[in-house]
């Protein structure tokens, strides 16, 4: 648990700061408190936080405390980090099936920072998906289950 990040504890808090937050790239870490990887990702979250604030606001959300966004995003693993810049929802391909969130925590500071700096470059350019920055050995590996196709 991090208490350096600011925590969001319900659907109208998230909706506030992603309509709110202007001319910044909004991260939304979902996670729980006392799990070591959702921790580790929080280390390297809150160590960056300052050094990125000209660029991002990073937001802590417990998946239990938000279901509603919990299904809407599929987050089945945890820690899942979701982007937004401007209300709209950044896209990110990591060379996975899936470029709507990062699974997982970062290897480092230095891949989290270059993953902010592009998608914020990016989407002051316009655009809604973009290519991540980050060696394709330190993107941790999953397989994404469909249920009931």
């Amino acid at each position: 648990m991090s208490y350096f990040l600011p925590k969001l504890t319900c659907k109208k808090d998230i909706d506030e700061v992603i309509k709110c937050v202007a001319e910044k790239v909004v991260v939304l870490r979902f996670g729980r408190d006392e799990d070591s990887v959702c921790l580790q990702l929080d280390e390297i979250l809150s160590k960056t936080s300052h050094d990125l604030s000209n660029m991002a606001s990073i937001y802590i959300v417990d998946v239990n405390k938000a279901p509603i966004y919990t299904r809407y995003f599929d987050i089945s693993y945890i820690p899942s980090t979701v982007f937004f810049f401007n209300g709209q929802h950044m896209k990110v391909d990591y060379g996975s099936p899936d470029h709507t969130k990062f699974v997982g925590s970062f290897k480092t500071k230095q891949d989290f920072m270059d993953l902010i700096e592009v998608i914020y470059r990016g989407a002051m350019r316009g655009k809604m998906i973009v290519q991540s920055p980050i060696d394709p050995r330190n993107i941790p590996k999953y397989d994404l289950l469909y249920h009931g196709i």
